[in-house]
């Protein structure tokens, strides 16, 4: 059985079906009780599907609600902002939040005609209805969520793909990151009370923003459906022994809840209170597995939905500049972000209809200023199926899962399964920047950006596959990108020199000779005394092996040949050559020499460090 991909990102409705009305865009997933191993290609065939989380009190008669309440963003200069709380009040509406760094009002109203009068204001710059539909009565009285009975597990960690192809599981030899590196999870919530989330589990920064008010009971911020709790583990499942492994199992999370209950939809309110409390609460980076609901795209041209852009552009400036970095995924729904055209799954909280759009229409968070997009790649170099892409739009590029290989992660109750999309990518990266921040307290969001960049290992377009348009150092599928987190923590980081890497798997068969080139150019003269040959295959009993490396004018260093008694699996180490009897530009080559019947492998990278 394999996952699915739905079109929002990442999150699965109550039933998990992830195809319901109101969910647009986002990743798939096949949440399962935990099997009886955890499994990186997919959930066990016979696992039964999980019960989806009840509330644990039903709401109460909700004071000051009405039926046909709706929600407002009244934007105003910061300096305006008692005056822009008084004109809605004297509109007949309400003010049911108030963010005053920013000069944003989250305003409810009955009255049809109420933005209309609100935007004929001096003073008031802004004003959008944030849904086409109306405000639930739970946002007056909101019940909170439940929290589940743990299962105990008997899994034990296990290297799983999608952190081997990251080099997190190399990584962790190195750093697991800083407990004063806190990372903030805006999502569907997050399960506090999990094993492999409690250790790492900052309570007292944890809240739901949900409806777009700070609700900082205790246990309001856990997850109301099951994909929060799925991110969290992958940015930072502690190394416990129990389950999974986080990218950054050393660094600290804290749960933000933006999605409502029931509909399980994210808001502007709710995104523009999850951004101010990430600024307010010290959260160095945060995690965006979703987008601003009810529009897919946001449209400039649109008073509601310029309203909307502007709100949570102000929310996300403001939170970056108390320090935190956002980290966003780009979407399941193939879409060029680059080049768009159509739009016709908004709004997803009532009617969709199709319209003609622009690049000037937003994607948000993930389009907007400072925000790091991520897309999405299969086990592999391949991206994967569902993800968005566009030239000048993605950043980094991550696992996200595809067709039977999923993200394996924690899901509520102590239980463990898999999902796939970019809503499983986009926490890697996240990891990633943590490891980033744990190693350079003094990085600022910038030099995260920038840092995130620069480690990036370079994927090409596919040649078969002209969407992809760009360069192989930076191109509209996977922007700068996969992401490297033993660089992050310094330890595949050459200390001098010029690096150069080849990720091109090569397969190695029984009694076979294989070779994988790196063309170097730019470095001039001689190879150095102490060329750096760094060497990841992945192979059954590596005493099969013999490694070396070709020069380009020829001569073989050999570089090991091991033991025919070697039963280990696997090939994950750095040579060192004496390789000045060459020059150094041309083309190098790995060559691997199978002698032996029964065990085969690939070459998943190799690199030379001058």
């Amino acid at each position: 059985m394999s996952p699915l991909i739905s079109r929002r990102f990442g999150r699965p409705t109550a039933a998990f079906a992830l195809l319901a009305a109101a969910a647009l865009a986002a990743p798939a997933t096949l949440a399962t009780a935990a099997p009886a191993a955890p499994s990186g290609a997919g959930p066990a065939a016979a696992a039964p599907a999980p019960q989806a989380p009840a509330a644990a009190t039903a709401p109460r008669a909700a004071a000051g609600w009405a039926a046909g309440t709706r929600a407002y963003l009244v934007i105003s200069a910061p300096a305006d902002i008692a005056a822009a709380k008084a004109a809605v009040t004297a509109n007949g509406g309400t003010v049911f939040a108030s963010y005053d760094a920013i000069g944003v009002v989250v305003a409810h109203a009955t009255a049809t005609g109420f933005a209309a009068a609100l935007r004929a204001v001096p003073g008031i710059q802004q004003v959008g209805a944030t849904r086409t539909s109306d405000v639930p009565a739970d946002a007056y009285n909101p019940a909170l969520p439940a929290n589940p009975a743990q299962s105990a597990t008997t899994l034990t960690e296990t290297n799983r793909w999608d952190m081997t192809q990251i080099k997190a599981d190399q990584a962790w030899a190195v750093s697991t990151g800083s407990p004063t590196v806190k990372v903030g999870v805006l999502d569907t919530g997050v399960d506090d009370q999990h094993q492999d989330l409690a250790p790492n589990f900052d309570a007292a920064d944890s809240v739901s923003c949900a409806y777009g008010k700070p609700d900082t009971r205790t246990g309001a911020w856990r997850d109301v459906d099951t994909h929060g709790t799925h991110v969290a583990g992958t940015i930072a499942a502690a190394k416990n022994g129990k389950g999974v492994i986080g990218v950054a199992p050393g660094v600290t999370i804290a749960s933000v809840r933006i999605a409502e209950p029931s509909s399980t939809l994210f808001f502007a309110e709710n995104t523009v209170c999850g951004f101010v409390w990430a600024g307010d609460h010290g959260f160095k980076v945060t995690n965006n597995s979703y987008y601003t609901d009810p529009w897919q795209f946001n449209c400039p041209d649109n008073a509601d939905q310029a309203a909307i852009i502007e709100g949570v552009r102000r929310a996300q400036e403001y939170a970056e500049g108390k320090g935190s970095l956002q980290v966003a995924a780009a979407g399941n729904s193939t879409y060029d972000l680059a080049n768009k055209t159509t739009d016709s799954d908004s709004p997803n909280d009532s009617t969709k209809v199709t319209r003609t759009i622009t690049n000037a229409c937003l994607d948000i968070p993930t389009e907007l200023p400072g925000v790091v997009t991520v897309s999405a790649m299969a086990s592999g170099t391949a991206k994967a199926s569902y993800s968005n892409y566009g030239r000048g739009v993605i950043d980094v590029a991550a696992p996200g899962g595809d067709g039977a290989t999923g993200v394996y992660s924690t899901l509520p109750g102590g239980k463990y399964g898999t999902k796939s999309g970019t809503s499983m990518a986009s926490p890697h990266v996240t990891g990633v920047a943590a490891l980033i921040a744990s190693a350079n307290p003094a990085f600022t969001p910038a030099d995260l950006r920038a840092r995130l960049a620069t480690q990036a290992n370079d994927v090409a377009c596919p040649a078969s596959d002209s969407r992809c348009t760009g360069t192989t150092a930076n191109n509209a599928f996977f922007g700068e990108g996969q992401v490297d987190a033993l660089k992050a923590v310094g330890g595949g980081t050459p200390p001098t020199g010029k690096y150069f890497e080849n990720q091109t798997d090569v397969a190695i068969a029984d009694n076979a000779t294989v070779e994988s080139p790196i063309a170097v150019t730019g470095v001039g003269g001689s190879a150095p005394p102490a060329l750096k040959v760094g060497v990841d295959i992945k192979h059954t009993y590596r005493g099969d092996l013999v490694l070396s490396l070709v020069a380009p004018n020829g001569t073989v260093f050999l570089l090991e040949d091991f033991a025919n008694g070697d039963s280990a699996d696997n090939v994950a180490k750095t040579y060192t050559v004496n390789a000045s009897a060459s020059q150094a530009d041309g083309t190098w080559k790995l060559r691997v020499k199978d002698g032996a019947s029964g065990d085969t492998g690939t070459i998943d990278a190799w690199n030379l460090t001058f």
